[in-house]
């Protein structure tokens, strides 16, 4: 093939170009050899230049979509670290959807809402905040039981009834005579989150033990274990199942989180005050889920001579248990019981495994829970129904709730043990209208039956709230409501606030809030007030849902007051007059 000069094929090019597109040139037309050949290279740098233009284009678009994936990884990345970014991206996204309506939460009229959650704070716990949720640390306040999140997110069942009324917080009182006696600890969840490969070889390495598949537990003598779902009910019968073999470590039978394990470990613990030798104590490991893979057991000094310390323990037990079992009926039993473990039993804070039943039975001295554990564990052994409550009576306690022929009762066996040479039965066999001034239950316990038990109830004593017979919770508070208001719903006057106490904007409200959450403090209690209209109650019930009242108010509150956890429940209830009563019962540290 002849090679042209470049000058030449430039000239040539532009002139069969010319020939071509112009039609001048007859040769071209009448098929000239030079114009072909030309032709034909002009052609081919025609399609060079078009394939060049389609492969500059292609590579813009690879890059300007390598740029686009980089930033949507790099907004992923930025989600998992912020979840604030997420929550405000969704808002944006969603915020036109309808949020739940106002008035149909609930059929009696109150709406309720439950959160916790933490920030930051220089003057206040700053990134402890986490482990002080769920340390379990005995504190002379209030502990959050009130601020579990709503029955099937903690691993308890969906069906779950919670009929027991609480007393206002903020209308305790604790005798003189019984101030200081008692020392409930709470469950102690201990928690390590590990990598995802690391919980990988956990699972293919650590067996789960025992399963417990067989057990079986009536709800009438373990009433934790029916407040479980289904999960929690098998991880349950594990936990149970491991604690008698004395197998510390095992990973669960169930995908279950950290969160709902912590209610499962405290059901099989309030339910078995025979498992003496388990501690209040355990330990999990968890992915970054939340998952846990691994569970470690806690067990006191017994657990290494069991079946010594079980001989022992069963031995005291019968000492007790023999006085009791020639009596006519439960409350003669129950009394005895009552009394026998006043007579054995001193009130000491130092007493070495006092959270459990045989620090009662075995060595004598013990706290609150180690009174109702073993009361709870004697009572069983009878034939009678008895739970192990826990709550708040000036500081974290533990009592009873037995049941009798025609209801439940409270029984507080410490706070009867008093200085006096003669049985005190302040607190024995008592209703929860009788307990509204002292106790108040918290954590799952509120979720046991309510005590309104009339026939074996004792009379009452001084510095006990009297309840009048007969009467349920229910009805002392339609006592206090107007006679032709009855069965209607509350006006303002009769939950003592004035017209001029009434807020009118939401910006109002946040502003009452935050003055009564700086003056009040860091603690546990409650307030409330009153707002006018329907559309302000949804407003402010939309702004607990969006956790836009962080802004509004509580975190500056939260910030003045120098706490850095917050809990919140918020109960909304209809009042006549289209006017709503906010009640916020809030734990702040």
């Amino acid at each position: 093939m002849k090679v042209f000069d470049t000058q030449v094929c430039r000239q040539d090019l532009w002139y069969a170009a010319d020939c071509l597109l112009v039609q001048r040139c007859k040769k071209a037309r009448s098929g000239c050899a030079r114009c072909k050949l030309v032709s034909h290279i002009l052609l081919c740098a025609l399609k060079q230049r078009r394939n060049g233009e389609k492969m500059k284009f292609l590579k813009k678009l690879g890059i300007l979509f390598l740029i686009l994936f980089s930033l949507f990884c790099g907004f992923v990345i930025l989600c998992a670290f912020r979840p604030d970014v997420t929550k405000s991206v969704a808002d944006f996204l969603y915020s036109d959807k309808e949020t739940e309506a106002f008035g149909e939460v609930s059929p009696d009229g109150k709406t309720q809402f439950g959160t916790i959650y933490a920030i930051e704070s220089d003057a206040g716990n700053g990134g402890e905040a986490e482990s002080d949720i769920g340390s379990g640390d005995e504190t002379d306040e209030a502990p959050d039981g009130d601020f579990n999140l709503p029955a099937g997110q903690e691993g308890l069942a969906e069906d779950i009834n919670r009929d027991y009324i609480p007393p206002r917080e903020s209308e305790l009182s604790v005798p003189e005579n019984v101030a200081g006696k008692n020392g409930y600890q709470e469950v102690q969840d201990e928690r390590e989150q590990v990598e995802d490969e690391v919980a990988e070889l956990l699972q293919t390495q650590l067996g789960v033990g025992n399963t417990g598949d067989g057990l079986t537990f009536d709800a009438l003598w373990y009433p934790y274990y029916a407040m479980l779902d289904e999960k929690g009910k098998h991880v349950y019968r594990q936990i149970y199942a491991n604690a008698n073999d004395l197998t510390q470590m095992f990973a669960p039978v169930e995908d279950i989180s950290a969160e709902q394990l912590k209610a499962v470990f405290q059901a099989v613990y309030n339910d078995h005050p025979a498992l003496f030798w388990l501690d209040t104590a355990y330990f999990c490991k968890y992915k970054r889920n939340g998952q846990c893979v691994e569970i470690d057991l806690r067990f006191n000094q017994t657990a290494l001579d069991l079946e010594k310390s079980k001989a022992v323990f069963s031995e005291n037990a019968n000492s007790v248990l023999s006085g009791a079992g020639g009596l006519q009926n439960d409350y003669e039993k129950e009394r005895y019981v009552h009394d026998a473990l006043i007579e054995k039993i001193s009130y000491n804070m130092g007493a070495q495994m006092n959270q459990s039943a045989y620090s009662g039975l075995v060595n004598g001295q013990t706290v609150c829970a180690g009174y109702a554990r073993a009361y709870q564990y004697l009572l069983q052994q009878l034939g009678i129904p008895c739970y192990y409550c826990t709550g708040f009576a000036g500081e974290n306690h533990a009592w009873n709730i037995v049941k009798l022929e025609d209801g439940y009762y409270n029984v507080d066996t410490t706070w009867d043990d008093t200085e006096t040479e003669s049985v005190s039965y302040d607190y024995f066999n008592k209703t929860d209208a009788d307990y509204g001034a002292t106790h108040v239950r918290r954590e799952l316990s509120v979720y046991l039956p309510p005590c309104n038990g009339q026939t074996y109830r004792e009379p009452d004593q001084p510095g006990v709230q009297k309840a009048q017979s007969g009467q349920s919770r229910e009805e002392e508070i339609m006592e206090t409501l107007p006679a032709e208001g009855r069965g209607e719903l509350k006006d303002i006057e009769d939950i003592g606030i004035s017209g001029e106490e009434v807020l009118h904007s939401l910006s109002d409200y946040y502003e009452d809030c935050y003055n009564r959450i700086v003056e009040t403090g860091q603690g546990n209690y409650e307030f409330y007030n009153v707002v006018e209209g329907i559309e302000l109650a949804q407003e402010l019930y939309t702004a607990y849902q969006k956790e836009t009242f962080r802004e509004g108010y509580m975190d500056n509150a939260m910030t003045a007051i120098s706490a850095s956890v917050c809990g919140m429940n918020l109960e909304i209830e209809e009042l006549a007059g289209d006017r709503y009563l906010v009640t916020h019962t809030v734990r702040l540290k």
